[in-house]
């Protein structure tokens, strides 16, 4: 079984979570794509972890976690998660975690790029979390990077770094006027924080194509949603990789695999973290009250998510694009303390309403037009069956099931591993 468990909206829907839930059915867990941009939350007996570049799957003592060629991997700080694991008892080594040899480096000269831009941008900056992520992208596209399996030759890449690096500061230094990058800085950084990694790089293509022969459960996870989607997003507020389900085995390494199933993960409500549309936002006292009941705050950044009632509109497009065939809907609890919950049924565009989801100008204009759905006002965490939750909680999945066309089959009403209802 290949099962892909992928976000439907702007990110931080809750992926790590259902990640850790399900990886106990799977043996092998893949991050596909994205890099210390994530930001995936799990609560269990041992505590609460925030991982950013490691599979969910870590947390599982008999899974094998993948960290595929779609991924940009900084070393530095794949040292410090690592560092915290260990410090909480956590097992990290290469029997546990494989990272692919054509995976791309994320060197320090690209965090400093993405610094540089958005704070040249200043009030039209796209909102990025300054981890280099865009610019080692672009340049893995350029073929200007380097990648994993590369420091098994740590000779060759010293051959090549100051021309590598050279190129790097006709933007650093030529353009933004910043002190150049030296060769000799980036071998330092590779010595100390790439090169304790040697023992954990894999061939993935022949590790996963192998688990896959041998009938092992493999399951993908993603990282942000469907609307940070280069290609499929709300553009240029995007990450700068594929999202999307469709992507799974080839960047994870098995192109040759299809998937057998996706699941999407959405929230009983909106949330985004950084710039661009989200229209169904909540401003004010309403949306402080919406945020700190879900604690939403970015788990890489810190940032203060923006937050707002349940989208239709973007949710339905987001299905469509993921492919997924059933749903997990987590922080169904957080709502409990409204009278009445908004949900975001279409858009109107100039005055025209429509129940699309537009891009461009369109999206940046267009205004909610929202209806209300009766509360339950009473706490729901300790609910472990549908038919436990709430007449007026049921309705509201009900109608969000009816609303975007696919089955709701996981239910989140808490932060436990545990708290959640399988339908």
């Amino acid at each position: 079984m290949l099962t892909a468990i992928v976000g439907i909206n702007w990110g931080d829907e809750g992926k790590g979570r259902m990640v850790d839930l399900l990886s106990e059915n799977y043996s092998v867990v893949c991050r596909y794509q994205g890099g210390n941009n994530a930001g995936h939350t799990v609560v269990n007996e041992r505590g609460r972890f925030v991982l950013n570049l490691l599979p969910s799957g870590i947390l599982r003592p008999d899974t094998v976690n993948v960290m595929g060629p779609g991924m940009v991997i900084d070393f530095e700080h794949l040292t410090g998660e690592v560092g915290r694991l260990r410090a909480a008892g956590v097992s990290v080594t290469p029997d546990n975690l494989r990272i692919s040899d054509r995976a791309v480096i994320c060197m320090p000269y690209h965090k400093l790029l993405d610094e540089l831009e958005e704070d040249r941008l200043g009030d039209a900056r796209f909102g990025s979390t300054r981890r280099g992520i865009g610019p080692v992208y672009g340049d893995k596209y350029l073929k200007k990077t380097l990648r994993v399996g590369d420091l098994y030759n740590l000779r060759d890449v010293e051959r090549r770094l100051p021309d590598l690096i050279g190129w790097k500061n006709l933007t650093i230094h030529g353009g933004y006027g910043h002190a150049p990058y030296t060769p000799e800085e980036a071998l330092a950084w590779l010595r100390a924080y790439a090169l304790p990694f040697v023992p954990f790089i894999c061939d993935t293509t022949r590790y996963l194509t192998e688990a896959a022969k041998a009938g092992k459960n493999i399951l993908f996870e993603a990282q942000l949603g469907a609307l940070r989607d280069v290609d499929y997003g709300i553009i240029p507020y995007t990450s700068s990789s594929c999202c999307l389900s469709s992507y799974a085995p080839i960047g994870a390494g098995i192109p040759g695999q299809k998937l057998d199933r996706t699941i999407g993960i959405m929230k009983a409500y909106s949330t985004c973290v950084g710039e661009g549309p989200l229209t169904a936002e909540m401003h004010g006292p309403e949306a402080d009250r919406l945020r700190e009941a879900g604690v939403e705050y970015g788990a890489a950044t810190g940032r203060p998510r923006r937050v707002g009632g349940f989208d239709v509109p973007a949710s339905r497009y987001g299905i469509l694009v993921q492919g997924a065939d059933e749903i997990a809907l987590t922080k169904l609890d957080v709502l409990s303390y409204l009278d009445r919950i908004p949900v975001c049924v279409r858009y109107r565009i100039r005055g025209e309403e429509t129940d699309r989801f537009p891009m461009g100008v369109d999206l940046s204009e267009a205004e909610p037009v929202c209806e209300y759905l009766p509360g339950w006002q009473c706490d729901i965490s300790a609910c472990r069956s549908f038919d436990e939750l709430p007449a007026a909680a049921r309705d509201y999945v009900a109608y969000i099931e009816r609303a975007t066309g696919c089955r709701i089959r996981y239910i989140s009403v808490g932060a436990d591993r545990d708290a959640y209802i399988l339908r």
